[in-house]
């Protein structure tokens, strides 16, 4: 299934909103590089200076809000940076810490399905005990009432992270469940692009905590499950179009933003 054309249009909108405001409101930060600039020239760090900043705002600023327009014609509600709730229950609190100590230890395997019943049954039992969760960087809900709950990382996460990655899907889980204890859940990673093609994305170092199956999808996987089959492809050709539209603009920003050569 295409995109429909009201969709590309919408997507196209999205990216060129974001990169004229890019344009407009960019500042290189002020920092000395000696080293840097004798070696490389004040032009080509300006040009980086650039890239380094879209590049840390890409998942906000275009990844979430282009999820949001492709999700609308599938789901029945669509949010980028949304609250799951609250409230997390103390034994809740017990069992994540379970969770993480044993797939740390190696003493057990990460199995998402078993892990959501086993936070489902202590949902509701202890103290309710108010938490400052991270925001679910894109939340869909179905007609049904099934949640998905993605969190947006880099096309090559930081191995060092991937425990807070476990415990953030799982106290999403949690406090979703906290507010209702038959909720159908999903909390997932999504990595919008594999850095590795044409070779398959380098699964193995998610796997001691993460659940490939049900906690992870990556580039078409992520992609084509919000907007449907070929939306990777379309969307693609999408960021193309408004890389050749926009082709003066970007020249112009460069061309007032060059420093003298060293």
């Amino acid at each position: 299934m295409a995109l429909s054309q009201e969709n590309k249009n919408n997507i196209e909108q999205v990216l060129k909103t974001s990169l004229r405001d890019k344009f407009k409101n960019h500042k290189p930060e002020p920092s000395s590089m000696p080293f840097h600039v004798r070696l490389l020239g004040k032009d080509r760090l300006a040009l980086y200076s650039f890239i380094h900043s879209l590049n840390t705002n890409f998942g906000t600023s275009i990844f979430e809000p282009v999820a949001i327009v492709l999700a609308k014609n599938r789901f029945k509600i669509t949010k980028a940076s949304a609250k799951t709730g609250d409230f997390i229950s103390s034994e809740a609190h017990i069992e994540i810490q379970r969770i993480i100590d044993n797939l740390t230890t190696t003493s057990s395997s990460p199995n998402k399905k078993e892990e959501i019943e086993t936070l489902r049954k202590v949902a509701a039992k202890g103290e309710m005990q108010k938490v400052r969760l991270t925001k679910v960087d894109v939340y869909l809900a179905r007609d049904n009432g099934e949640l998905f709950l993605f969190d947006l990382k880099t096309a090559k996460p930081n191995i060092g992270g991937f425990k807070e990655f476990k415990r953030t899907l799982l106290e999403w889980t949690a406090a979703v469940l906290a507010q209702d204890i038959n909720a159908n859940v999903h909390t997932l990673i999504a990595i919008p692009y594999n850095p590795y093609e044409p070779e398959p994305y380098n699964r193995w170092t998610l796997r001691g905590m993460l659940d490939l199956n049900e906690e992870l999808k990556v580039a078409e996987e992520f992609w084509d499950f919000i907007g449907g089959d070929n939306t990777y492809q379309d969307l693609l050709d999408c960021f193309e179009r408004v890389g050749v539209e926009l082709r003066d603009e970007i020249d112009d920003f460069f061309a007032k933003h060059k420093y003298e050569k060293s």
